[in-house]
C-alpha cells in the first residue's frame, strides 16, 4: 500500500510495533525511576509491565502525530482515569504531568517532537519519517499474516 501513514494502521499493532522498535534501538533516554513510579493519582501500584515507558512513548508520539500540536496538559486527560473514591462516585483523575513531560522530553532528545511555536510539541520531519515507516512495515506483516491463513 504506498503512502501509507499511522493513520492507516490499527492503534494497539502500531504502538506496539514502534515501543518494540523505540527498544530495539537504544537511543531513548529512560529515567531511573520508571521502575517505582506511579502514572498517576488514581492508580495504587506502579505499572508492571517493565516496558511501560516505550510504550508511553509510542502512544505519546503516536497521539502527537494525529494532532497539530499537543501540550503536556492534553496529555494528562487523555492518560488520566477514573479514581476510586471508596462508597463515593468515581471521578476522573488527570494522569502524572512529570510522566508526561519526561516522556515528551526523551521524544524530544531522540528527534521525534520538536517545540511548536503557538506552544506544546509537534511531529519533526524525521519523526515523521520513522512513524511512517514503522505504519509501513506494520500493515506489510499484517498482509503476511493474512496471507499465511
Amino acid at each position: 500500500m504506498p503512502g501509507s501513514t499511522v493513520r492507516d494502521v490499527d492503534a494497539q499493532k502500531f504502538i506496539e510495533a514502534y515501543a518494540a522498535f523505540l527498544k530495539r534501538q537504544g537511543k531513548l533516554p529512560v529515567p531511573g525511576w520508571v521502575d517505582t513510579v506511579k502514572t498517576g493519582h488514581s492508580r495504587e501500584l506502579p505499572p508492571q509491565s517493565p516496558d511501560w515507558f516505550y510504550i508511553r512513548c509510542a502512544a505519546v508520539a503516536r497521539h502527537v502525530y494525529l494532532r497539530k500540536s499537543v501540550g503536556v496538559g492534553s496529555l494528562r486527560k487523555v492518560h488520566g482515569a477514573q479514581k476510586n473514591r471508596g462508597s463515593r462516585p468515581s471521578h476522573h483523575a488527570d494522569a502524572s504531568g512529570s510522566v508526561d513531560r519526561k516522556v515528551m522530553q526523551a521524544l524530544e532528545k531522540i528527534g521525534v517532537l520538536e517545540e511548536s511555536p503557538k506552544g506544546g510539541r509537534r511531529v519533526s520531519q524525521q519523526g515523521q519519517r520513522d512513524l511512517d515507516r514503522i505504519a509501513m512495515t506494520t500493515i506489510e506483516t499484517e498482509e503476511e499474516d493474512e496471507d499465511d491463513e
